[in-house]
């Protein structure tokens, strides 16, 4: 027990000064604390009943009605499940956009999640890489000329809803733009909404990607903004890409439809209980305070003198890279020259100075020790 108490100290500990990544830390599911002692499986298909009776998946589909609401859809027309995160939900996308054409190439920017590779790897789907703008965003020049090199095979378009270092968003409105250019007319569109999926639609003007943008799949995290002591997410497909892949499996007595067989019952409680707490208002003030406070950083970090990028109304703020020192204390996410800090609920003011002061203390020692003596 010492050795736990131990692990759950020093995790305490590393978690109030983390400043680099997207994981919200301002959660309490305490409540939730006697189905530890059970086995919550939520196996096969969230609507298809199952012989194992130890589920939350009544649960789990109000939490995917809510998303598909948000998302400009309703569960008339989309179908989603509660996942492990991110990359599962990707990979989901990336399967239905496979079994949906013969020989399909996958076109996804070189700023995209580490992950997607993996996922394509995995799949064993034909893919070329895009290159991507300064701001993380694709670039749609070099997209045109590979599209039109491939136009006579089907295309995946992976779009990015918020990258991963610098929060750039994929714009939709172009890609369809190329779209018709090259009269492609077997196509299907997945966005990666990891991040952004719970803050871009109180965002104005709002991104372009959900389901009344025409978009196939959409994958969101529900750790990263929302906050969950284990990762999970949600994927939300048109219903009728679920339908070509449903499996009927009568050892369990219900429909296999998912990436995984066994899934976690656990996550849609805290997922369900945010939504009953906070709502699609309280999910937008949630964003509103989130942007005041990146507001913040970003007015304090450009106080230094350091260079600051920041795509608009972005949790994400990118600056010069501090000493190793300073990214270790803080947890930074870095890329070649270059650090960010994400301004997730459960960072506020106070942990904003206490950064800003230890760059700046370390500025100024550089500095000294830079300047000439005569």
């Amino acid at each position: 027990m010492k050795l736990i108490e131990e692990v759950f100290g020093k995790i305490s500990d590393s978690s109030k000064e983390f400043l680099g990544y997207p994981l919200a830390k301002d959660f309490d599911y305490r409540q939730f604390a006697p189905f530890l002692n059970v086995c919550l499986n939520n196996i096969g298909d969230p609507e298809s009943p199952s012989t194992l009776l130890f589920h939350t998946k009544n649960i789990e589909k109000e939490v995917v009605a809510f998303f598909a609401d948000i998302l400009s859809s309703d569960m008339e027309k989309t179908w989603g499940y509660v996942t492990n995160g991110g990359t599962e939900g990707n990979l989901y996308g990336l399967y239905l956009a496979r079994e949906s054409f013969r020989n399909p190439i996958v076109y996804y920017s070189e700023a995209s999640h580490y992950s997607v590779k993996k996922n394509l790897h995995l799949l064993n789907i034909d893919n070329i890489v895009v290159r991507s703008q300064d701001n993380g965003e694709m670039d749609y020049e070099d997209l045109e000329t590979l599209l039109s090199m491939n136009r006579h095979r089907p295309a995946i378009f992976f779009l990015n809803i918020g990258t991963t270092m610098k929060e750039g968003i994929d714009d939709l409105d172009r890609i369809k733009e190329t779209i018709r250019k090259y009269s492609i007319k077997d196509y299907y569109i997945h966005c990666d909404a990891a991040f952004l999926g719970c803050i871009a639609p109180f965002i104005e003007p709002k991104p372009k990607f959900d389901f009344s943008e025409g978009v196939d799949s959409i994958a969101i995290s529900g750790h990263k903004f929302i906050g969950s002591p284990i990762p999970c997410g949600i994927v939300l497909v048109k219903r009728k890409h679920r339908n070509r892949i449903v499996n009927s499996v009568s050892y369990v007595g219900t429909l296999d439809t998912t990436i995984t067989g066994s899934r976690n019952g656990l996550t849609p409680l805290f997922l369900w209980s945010f939504i009953q707490k906070h709502g699609k208002k309280g999910l937008a003030k949630r964003v509103e305070n989130a942007i005041e406070i990146a507001d913040y950083a970003e007015e304090k970090l450009k106080g230094l003198g350091v260079n600051v990028r920041r795509n608009p109304k972005a949790l994400t703020i990118v600056f010069d890279k501090p000493s190793a020192k300073i990214c270790s204390k803080y947890q930074l996410a870095t890329e070649d020259n270059i650090a960010h800090i994400i301004c997730v609920p459960g960072i506020d003011k106070n942990h904003i100075d206490a950064f800003v002061s230890d760059y700046t203390a370390e500025l100024i020692i550089t500095k000294t020790i830079e300047e000439p003596v005569y």
